[in-house]
């Protein structure tokens, strides 16, 4: 069938399904697969400890795919500077920037003039408008199922998606609780022009950075074993829950300040838990999605299992 989007027109992949940044976790390993299979693949860019790092990420990259691809900033991640980084990706002529977690107009200024396609995470309406006024090309936009920062108010993907296709003139790529073929055609009825995943591609073989306990609680887990963390700070995000995320929380009851909570939401407790599969040191991020994550295939099996089960739903749809 056909799957052409407005997306895949402007990104120039096969499929309309993006990779999320997945910080400390999409390199090019999985970024390579994930574009060889048809979608966007992603690398992380403010995960990496230098801006060289990341030239050596996207050099490594083109010689596993030669595919569209993308890199994302974490805006503010670790109160780290992104403009060297920038410079490196506009070196390496990248040509999808994506950007997360922040007030995205210094990103738009230093690519001012340069022929890359900007897309930005938002998780509201105004923060869409916001975008596209700023010259983004399409906006990805996260429901309150999602896996990872979240809008401040609880607003649900089913509700978001059509709000925000109504809202602006760009298209709109859905994100948060999508990761099968009936998330992707439920998207696409709610007027998205393609499907973002980031929770679903932890649990998939390529995802090598990812300790196998953080996969099988994905596999294992619920879409009831997640909790909101950081809201107390005005940054809500989504984990998975254990004692680690209990212990937050309690103190964000207590206290609600960053410096309580700054030991416990750092990124080093996020690495211990997710590279070293030590889950009462450490939280992990993920997304209601988990509960419908039964297995860890790799990227090409589930790639092609969410365009099959996804064209069995148009073909009945035709009838």
């Amino acid at each position: 069938m056909n799957w052409e989007t407005k997306v895949t027109k402007m990104l120039g992949i096969q499929y309309p399904i993006i990779q999320g940044g997945l910080a400390y976790l999409a390199y090019s390993d999985l970024a390579a697969v994930v574009s060889n299979a048809g979608g966007l693949g992603q690398i992380t860019a403010m995960s990496l400890e230098s801006p060289e790092a990341l030239r050596a990420e996207i050099q490594r990259l083109k010689t596993m795919t030669d595919k569209p691809y993308g890199v994302n900033f974490a805006i503010g991640q670790h109160g780290r500077s992104f403009s060297e980084f920038l410079d490196v990706a506009i070196e390496e002529e990248v040509p999808v920037i994506t950007m997360t977690g922040g007030n995205p107009a210094p990103i738009f200024s230093q690519l001012e003039g340069v022929d890359v396609k900007k897309l930005v995470l938002v998780a509201a309406k105004r923060q869409a408008q916001k975008a596209e006024e700023l010259g983004a090309d399409a906006v990805m936009v996260v429901g309150q199922e999602g896996g990872g920062h979240l809008g401040k108010n609880d607003t649900g993907t089913m509700v978001l998606i059509p709000s925000v296709v109504d809202a602006v003139g760009i298209p709109v790529i859905a994100s948060g609780g999508i990761g099968d073929g009936r998330g992707l055609m439920a998207a696409l009825s709610l007027g998205a022009e393609g499907i973002e995943m980031g929770t679903r591609f932890i649990a998939t073989q390529e995802c090598i950075h990812a300790n196998d306990l953080y996969k099988q609680r994905l596999v294992k887990g619920t879409e009831n074993d997640t909790v909101v963390i950081k809201r107390s700070i005005g940054a809500p995000a989504r984990a998975i829950n254990n004692e680690w995320t209990k212990r937050i929380i309690d103190l964000e009851d207590k206290y609600g300040t960053y410096e309580s909570l700054k030991d416990f939401i750092s990124g080093e407790a996020n690495k211990s838990y997710i590279y070293e599969g030590k889950e009462n040191q450490g939280f992990a991020w993920a997304g209601q999605v988990m509960g419908l994550i039964h297995d860890v295939p790799t990227v090409s099996d589930l790639m092609s299992t969410i365009i099959t089960d996804a064209e069995e739903i148009r073909t009945r749809w035709k009838k």
